[in-house]
């Protein structure tokens, strides 16, 4: 069983939405919850719901509301049990949607800020609105939802607390602005803006907002800024060196894990945690798209991957939501994450997925895990190779994750077509030395014929293999060859496509184009 209460009041068994029946039935759930693995007597049950007068009918009507209940709950009807004159709801851990959130706040306040930042994120994620939305006007939930809310707007701002000490800014900047027009004469709010201001590059903003908050608290209370303000206002005119706290900032950009399905993030998670960790350090984000009965739990597990991965030293933090965009909202994300790389795992071809969207409009990497039933096993990295603009993101990607995974990087080209011809191999000598100059490692070259059964003759054993988009995907997809790898795919396969960022291991001069391709007769398809 699952029982919702920030926000509508909801009851789940496993997937499916419990009808709860009529409203005082509704809120005697309510009041229940409320009052969860307490006894509940029924005169107090009877004064909460009718709060005005009391029918002489009350507590019948009531031991009706409670069979019912029991009847909506199936097998899960023992939870409420009668207790001498009154009634018991017990609720598990995890069960719960108000506990939960007063569990990870408790849990918070003894963590270091990034994983305080992450917690009070999850707990922040179980809201969907105001708390028992639907009996707002009913006494018993007034002043209980007066103190979550002052609880919700507590984490916040711990959050965003514990977000700044970790050396963050500009990101914060929208939600702490509409923060301080909602208090504005509450001074922490408004520190807050000011600091992440600052941290923007909006000096003048910052001290800006710093005069409104002066002058609201004149007119208003007849007070000046609190020290905190005062001292902070001095601080930025020095543009005192103290504010920018680089050296807790982490690292300054990240990777973005998103999976189609929760399976998917399972096989994409040993690719994106060494991808993290070299060339440079960058933070990982696990992203998850569930549906909104799903966020609590999905992100419970979430976190317990998150802690093996920071156990083993890596930066990382995690969320999950609901979404009825998912392409546009995962764009959205790697835009306020600064991601230089966007790893999706999804069923068959990307280009005709969900994420589809995210192709044409991400300006980091991206890169498509194929979820086959393919686990990535202790084989080399194999990449087809013919020095066009998405080879070279699928060359890089390759060559770190077979410099931190410590596996041989195989880079595959096209052997002697007839009288005439060249093969590939001074083409890949040349990206060898490009990426033993970049990483260190020496990529061992190999020939075969091109298209799906030269590359699958190759891959064999592969670890990964690495295929960069044709350069006409937009308006041919993925082409025949790629279509019939990722159709069978002979070794886990990840579908690559650069994106705006500069850098990279690519030289300054793109190497002259081969004839050969992953195509036979056409070049780049």
């Amino acid at each position: 069983m699952r029982f919702q209460v920030l926000g509508p009041l909801e009851a789940f068994d496993g997937d499916r939405r419990l009808d709860l029946g009529a409203p005082r039935q509704r809120a005697t759930l309510a009041v229940l919850l409320l009052h969860a693995n307490e006894i509940v007597p029924t005169d107090r049950l009877a004064e909460e719901l009718w709060p005005n007068e009391l029918p002489r009918t009350a507590a019948k009507a009531i031991q009706v509301y409670v069979s019912n209940l029991r009847k909506a709950f199936g097998a899960a009807r023992d939870a409420l049990e009668t207790r001498g004159s009154g009634y018991l709801l017990k609720v598990r851990p995890g069960e719960l949607d108000l506990l939960e959130f007063e569990r990870l706040l408790a849990r918070a306040a003894g963590e270091e800020p990034a994983d305080r930042a992450t917690t009070l994120g999850s707990a922040l994620s179980l809201w969907r609105g105001a708390p028992l939305a639907d009996f707002a006007y009913e006494q018993f939930v007034q002043s209980e939802a007066a103190r979550l809310e002052e609880l919700r707007r507590l984490a916040v701002e711990e959050r965003i607390e514990a977000e700044l000490a970790l050396g963050r800014g500009p990101e914060l900047v929208p939600a702490l602005e509409s923060l301080v027009a909602e208090r504005p004469l509450e001074e922490r709010p408004r520190a807050q803006l000011m600091l992440a201001l600052y941290r923007a590059g909006r000096q003048a903003d910052a001290l800006d907002a710093f005069r409104e908050g002066k002058q609201v608290l004149d007119e208003e209370l007849g007070l000046e800024p609190g020290e905190q303000l005062r001292e902070l206002e001095l601080a930025i005119l020095r543009q005192d060196p103290a504010l920018s706290v680089t050296a807790a900032a982490g690292p300054s950009s990240s990777i973005v894990a998103v999976s189609e399905r929760p399976a998917g993030l399972a096989l994409l998670l040993p690719l994106a945690e060494a991808l993290a960790r070299g060339p440079t350090e960058r933070e990982l984000i696990l992203a998850q798209i569930v549906q909104p009965a799903e966020i609590a739990s999905a992100t419970r597990t979430l976190d317990e991957a998150r802690r093996d991965l920071r156990a083993r030293g890596g930066a990382v933090r995690v969320a999950a939501f609901s979404s009825s965009s998912p392409a546009e909202d995962v764009v959205r994300l790697t835009t306020l994450q600064d991601a230089d790389l966007l790893l999706l795992a999804t069923e068959g071809d990307p280009l005709v997925g969900m994420f589809a969207v995210v192709f044409a409009e991400a300006a980091c990497d991206v890169a498509a895990m194929v979820e086959w039933g393919l686990e990535p096993v202790a084989g080399p990295i194999v990449v087809p190779f013919g020095a066009f603009e998405h080879d070279w993101a699928a060359l890089e990607l390759g060559a770190w994750a077979a410099t931190v995974l410590d596996r041989p990087l195989r880079l595959i080209g096209a052997a002697d077509g007839g009288p005439g011809d060249r093969d590939a191999s001074r083409l890949l000598a040349d990206a060898s030395l490009i990426v033993q100059h970049t990483t260190g490692v020496v990529a061992e070259p190999l020939l075969g014929r091109p298209g799906q059964h030269g590359i699958s003759e190759l891959a064999q054993g592969a670890g990964l293999l690495v295929l960069g988009l044709s350069e006409r995907w937009r308006t041919e997809g993925l082409g025949r060859t790629r279509s019939a790898l990722v159709a069978a795919p002979p070794a886990p396969t990840v579908l690559v496509r650069r994106g705006l960022r500069p850098g990279g291991i690519a030289p300054p001069a793109t190497l002259t184009r081969f004839t050969w391709s992953l195509e036979r007769s056409r070049i780049g398809s």
